[in-house]
């Protein structure tokens, strides 16, 4: 068979195929990887996959020498807050003299000002700012992300955001999964009514899924925000809609969010900070995902990070994200997210890459064409100027990519994005 691309002599080839949609455990500790590896493709479907001495039988006009080099699967961000207006530098001062992010919030600053600025952007404008954090993002290797909508808190913007998610998934070939996060906050017209507010984001639920708008339903479960007996009502309800469950969990007070997430058998509970002893025991029996957020935690200057070394001894599944958004986690830059992991999780080299790939696909349920390397699927492929993959979570700051294929074509070189 002729191929498209070729691509020989991968000093360490992770295909990440575990033969399952998921890793737990201890099998977090296991990369599946071929030694002096080679992988092809045509049409920007994978053909073959195996040593560089079985890609013989292969031909093709263009063949790349890796020359030891690390080639991995695209990587899988499974949070991001994509699409927004504005930023928010102005709240550094803020942050320096140690005001808490609720603080902020109360002050009408916090997720108060983005919405602002989401709400007063075109569509258009929030397309073009959506489609430069995307390319960032696929510069550091990402090749498929979820995307929440949650910076309008009301129908019309979260609609709009949702509506530049599904461009982006219809004009580009990145694989995106979109959500809902209507109820990412309180606005201040219903300060007092948090229900009502959350009654107003339910009536949304048919029109999102006539058209198609998003795959998740998500909520803001948090002190001063929502509570477990609201936000259970709200994805209770998201549910029987027919859509599928995540929740913002115990990310700064232990609510018992990440014990509802696991009781609505959710895709994925995120940011657990606060999570409770018992709550990160429950990860060994259940299938939802936890997905960890150093990123944040760093950036708010904070002391405590997610017990990831708990849940993954207790037999959980662990994926890594950057969270990417204007307050909390302004970075499209998943291998610091990696560093961190390594560094303030205490996860293995091992661990880390499961987290951004098999299991970070499997939070949003894109395992089925992404976070692998399988005959079959498309060719999400990274070159790394790395070599072997120990090397990235190691050498810190900076964007170690050498290629990024996407769908079999190259789209970004060097830590930059090929227009």
């Amino acid at each position: 068979m002729k191929l498209d691309k070729l691509l020989i002599n991968c000093g360490q080839l992770l295909t990440m195929d575990h033969k399952t949609n998921i890793a737990k455990g201890e099998q977090m500790n296991v990369l599946p990887q071929i030694e002096n590896g080679a992988i092809g493709w045509k049409d920007g479907i994978i053909e073959f996959i195996g040593t560089t001495e079985e890609a013989d039988n292969y031909q093709s006009d263009d063949i790349i020498d890796c020359q030891g080099k690390l080639v991995t699967p695209g990587l899988v961000d499974p949070h991001t807050h994509l699409v927004f207006g504005g930023s928010r530098e102005h709240e550094i001062a803020l942050k320096q003299q140690g005001v808490p992010y609720l603080e902020i919030l109360k002050q009408g600053g916090g997720i108060h000002s983005t919405v602002k600025a989401t709400q007063d952007a075109s569509f258009e404008e929030l397309l073009e700012k959506a489609t430069f954090h995307m390319k960032r993002l696929l510069s550091y290797g990402v090749t498929t992300l979820e995307a929440k909508s949650g910076y309008g808190l009301d129908r019309e913007t979260e609609l709009k955001q949702l509506k530049v998610v599904k461009e982006l998934q219809e004009i580009q070939p990145m694989t995106i999964a979109s959500t809902f996060l209507g109820a990412h906050a309180i606005p201040k017209s219903f300060k007092d009514d948090p229900e009502s507010f959350l009654d107003e984001m339910e009536t949304l639920f048919s029109e999102i899924k006539e058209e198609g708008l998003a795959e998740f339903v998500d909520i803001f479960c948090e002190e001063g925000v929502f509570t477990i007996d609201q936000s259970k009502q709200y994805l209770s309800k998201a549910k029987e809609a027919g859509f599928s469950v995540k929740i913002h969990a115990d990310e700064i007070v232990s609510l018992g969010g990440t014990e509802l997430a696991i009781e609505l058998n959710a895709a994925s509970a995120d940011h657990l900070i606060a999570a409770s002893d018992e709550a990160v025991e429950m990860f060994g029996s259940s299938d939802t995902v936890a997905v960890l957020l150093p990123g944040t935690t760093f950036y708010l200057n904070k002391d405590s990070y997610a017990k990831a070394r708990g849940m993954i001894d207790a037999g959980g599944s662990v994926a890594l994200a950057t969270d990417f958004n204007p307050g909390s986690s302004p970075t499209e830059n998943i291998q610091f997210i990696m560093n961190l992991a390594m560094l303030k999780l205490k996860m293995t080299c091992e661990e880390i890459w499961n987290a951004v790939t098999v299991n970070a696909a499997k939070a949003i349920h894109k395992d089925e064409v992404s976070g692998r390397l399988q005959v079959g699927r498309h060719a999400d492929v990274v070159i790394w100027n790395a070599p072997n993959y120990q090397y990235v979570p190691y050498h810190y700051g900076v964007n170690h990519v050498h290629t990024v294929f996407l769908k079999g074509k190259e789209v970004a070189k060097g830590g930059a994005f090929l227009e």
